[in-house]
């Protein structure tokens, strides 16, 4: 019987060890992430997302996503659109969207935002900013994308 309960401990131990668990987990968070132009004829267009846990009430833990994006086209010079907005998803289960607001800055304003809600596991998540239309609610193509694998 000794070693029958022996052999539980063991494998037990293996299979729930803390290395383990950590391996399983998705990304590491808090973590940062580059989005890259998927139309590299905005040369000089650039943005980023920051991923954390936030706690702003006494409830769980929620993800945060910040997204800060540099030297985009004026959204309406891409057609009939206003402004930009960040999307993160996750395909075929759930999608996250947030407005994105310009800074005061005449010449290419930075845009930023950020949605602190989230309460799913962030696996396979591509987070994206997007063209989008204020009246009509239309999202339109995608403009700096990334994949949260690439997350550090």
């Amino acid at each position: 019987m000794k070693p029958f309960i022996l052999v539980l401990f063991l494998l037990g131990s293996v299979l729930l060890s803390p290395a383990q668990t950590k391996a399983i987990s998705s990304i590491p968070i808090p973590c940062s992430l580059v989005l890259k132009l998927v139309n590299h004829s905005y040369t000089n267009g650039m943005g980023v997302a920051l991923v954390y846990k936030v706690k702003l009430t006494p409830s769980f833990p929620r993800t945060s996503i910040s997204i800060h994006a540099l030297h985009l086209p004026a959204p309406s010079s891409l057609g009939d659109y206003d402004r930009f907005e960040g999307f993160a998803f996750i395909p075929d289960e759930i999608n996250w969207r947030f407005k994105l607001y310009p800074s005061p800055e005449e010449d290419a304003p930075t845009w930023a935002g950020r949605f602190d809600s989230i309460t799913a596991e962030l696996e396979n998540v591509h987070i994206q900013v997007r063209l989008s239309n204020s009246k009509t609610e239309k999202l339109g193509p995608v403009i700096l994308t990334n994949h949260i694998n690439y997350c550090k």
